[in-house]
């Protein structure tokens, strides 16, 4: 028969070979995950290896003493509070003057045998001493409209490089009344109102604290803050030995272009001297480590790319890997670079103690590498998706982002189309009243808030009775019960897709569980720790041993190759349809089964003409013997 020789053909049956195939292919994806693992265990042991629990207690502590703490007796001369230029130098005078000199104990006892250097609350030393500088505009940098000149005419416009003021001014005979040109190299600081630069009008604090206090009264008394101020930097740096960190401390005050003061500050913990316990030598141990898993790595997607070509750049997995060497790259470059330059710099700084210690642009470097790290990290742990994706359900999650990937991107424009809008309008009828709406990109967040559930409605309503109320109903009408349900819809749709695809069989994936799950069942076999189930070659060798007797007893060739073929197909349809485990379950039936199903019911048909036949020969006989 022609179907029977198909399954009767020489060589390994093709059900053996998908299978070592498929424990090949799990044996090497499984050392893949195993390598990969290992990287990432090596990458996150780096990554909290910068971050130290004590950062964030440290930096709180600076805050109490330097942002919370007011005069006593008034309420208003914190520096979070500050208003006005009569506060600001307040805060110079008491709070930050109190802050920076600890020279003795609770009981008045003197703390330590140094070489006058403060200890904040005893266990922080300040390094050097800290610095003031403020940044200056000239005046006519705008024009007064020319009906009011007899009010006023002074004119300070807000700071920007072209405008800053360069000439000396005051006294003229200490350095805080002389401009000093800014460093090339130090980054700009962004405030609220303006981006400033390096350099200006800068004095250094004494290590004497009524030193300090009589140059604060001096300053005051000749007016050193003038209507031309527009910000100014109060810098310091601080060192806990206890848990190796650096305490890098800049207090701002902008005097904008309307009047008053905005305040803000930046706190930063951070480990410049990297080995000096254990574990930081392990730490280093996991950096060399780190190195060698990146030039593996390097080599794999070479490989990868001198035998796909241009093919390779079609999948978003290979796209993913090549950010990941990219962002691997940056990690590696910014760490050396930040080494090199703390080796450089800090030993030089630290040497002059009466001076300033400028640490901000090792901070700045630092802070950077850290955020490109945590980068590394996130994308490192997305990347594992490339490996449980071979899990069936995983898979289909994977398949339903890539399906719909285009009718996301389609919402998505729509999408900001709308937020855009609204965010617009938003910034045009509240900017001048709410908050939130101070400026087109808080604008912009605050339509995100509100989608989040976290907005100012009372603002919104006291800003515009008629229009605020409008302008909440209609951005709720839009955003939540149509946008938000129809991206919904877009991922239900697909995802429902994606279930019949894969429960038919037009999706092939590869299930990685079946081959691990049987390389488990030979290790504990071979470790007789399971018994041993019966495998193909003891089936063929019992179904061999059952052809052989049904010879024995007369049956043809044709008759016992059929038999044959009817139990696989039976067993198969069994395992398929009357599984218990799946036996509750809808299945679709596939073309190829139907297949089956159709070549199993003209075999059992066959069977059951031969049977009858063979019935009504038996009845001819038995009504012949009965004459």
């Amino acid at each position: 028969m022609p179907v029977a020789s198909r399954w009767h053909r020489g060589g390994t049956p093709k059900h053996n070979l998908h299978f070592r195939n498929e424990v090949q292919q799990s044996r090497s994806i499984l050392l893949e995950l195993l390598i990969y693992l290992i990287f990432l265990i090596i990458l996150c042991i780096l990554t909290f290896g910068t971050v130290n629990p004590h950062m964030y207690y440290l930096n709180k502590l600076m805050s109490s003493v330097f942002l919370d703490t007011s005069v006593p007796g008034e309420e208003r001369t914190s520096f979070k509070s500050i208003c006005s230029i009569p506060d600001f130098w307040k805060f110079m005078k008491g709070p930050l003057l109190e802050g920076l000199y600890w020279d003795s104990w609770y009981s008045n006892s003197q703390l330590y045998n140094s070489k006058n250097s403060s200890r904040i609350y005893s266990e922080n030393i300040l390094l050097g001493v800290p610095r003031v500088r403020q940044l200056k505009v000239r005046n006519n940098t705008c024009k007064v409209y020319s009906s009011l000149q007899f009010l006023m005419r002074e004119c300070y416009a807000k700071y920007t490089s072209k405008n800053e003021d360069m000439s000396d001014f005051g006294l003229q005979v200490e350095t805080e009344w002389k401009y000093s040109t800014p460093t090339v190299n130090a980054p700009w600081h962004w405030g609220f109102v303006g981006v400033y630069r390096n350099g200006g009008y800068i004095f250094t604090l004494s290590k004497s604290k009524s030193e300090t206090k009589d140059k604060f009264i001096n300053l005051q008394k000749n007016d050193w803050i003038t209507r031309g101020t527009r910000v100014v930097f109060i810098d310091f740096t601080l060192y806990n030995a206890n848990v190796n960190l650096f305490c890098i401390i800049r207090l701002v005050a902008e005097f904008p272009a309307t009047g008053g003061i905005l305040t803000s500050w930046q706190i930063y913990s951070v480990k410049f001297l990297k080995y000096v316990s254990n574990y930081d030598y392990f730490i280093a141990v996991c950096e060399i480590a780190f190195f060698i898993f990146f030039i593996i790595f390097i080599i794999q997607e070479g490989i990868k790319m001198i035998k796909f070509k241009f093919a390779y750049f079609k999948s978003i997995g290979n796209w993913l890997e090549l950010l990941l060497l990219v962002l691997y790259f940056f990690t590696i470059f910014f760490n050396l670079y930040s080494k090199i330059q703390i080796s450089l710099i800090l030993e030089q700084l630290l040497k002059h103690t009466e001076q300033y210690s400028d640490f901000y642009l090792l901070t700045y470097w630092l802070i950077f590498y850290n955020n490109i790290l945590a980068i590394t990290v996130f994308f490192a742990w997305i990347k594992i998706f490339k490996f449980i994706s071979f899990n069936n359900t995983m898979s289909q999650l994977s398949s339903t982002l890539s399906c719909c990937i285009k009718d996301i991107v389609g919402f998505t424009i729509m999408f900001f189309i709308i937020l855009l809008a609204y965010a617009k309008l938003g910034f045009l009828l509240f900017g001048s009243q709410v908050d939130d709406f101070s400026t087109l990109r808080n604008s912009i967040f605050t339509q995100f808030r509100i989608i989040l559930g976290d907005f100012n409605f009372a603002a919104i309503q006291q800003a515009s009775p008629i229009l605020g109320p409008i302008y909440f109903i209609t951005f709720i009408l839009f955003i939540f019960l149509v946008l938000l349900n129809m991206f919904l819809a877009i991922i239900i749709f697909t995802y429902s897709e994606v279930q019949d695809d894969y429960s038919i069989g037009r999706r092939s994936s590869f299930k990685l569980c079946k081959p691990i799950k049987k390389i488990c069942n030979n290790i504990l076999e071979k470790l007789k720790l399971k018994k041993p189930q019966e495998g193909e070659d003891d089936k063929s060798k019992k179904n061999k041993d059952l052809a052989e007797e049904a010879r024995k007893k007369g049956f043809d060739e044709n008759e016992i190759q059929s038999a044959e073929q009817m139990k696989k197909w039976k067993e198969r349809l069994e395992k398929k349809y009357y599984s218990a485990e799946i036996q509750d379950d809808y299945q679709p039936v596939t073309q190829q089964e139907f297949k089956d199903l159709f070549l199993y019911t003209v075999e059992l048909e066959k069977e059951l003409h031969y049977i009858s036949l063979k019935l009504n020969r038996m009845m001819r006989k038995i009504s012949a013997l009965s004459y």
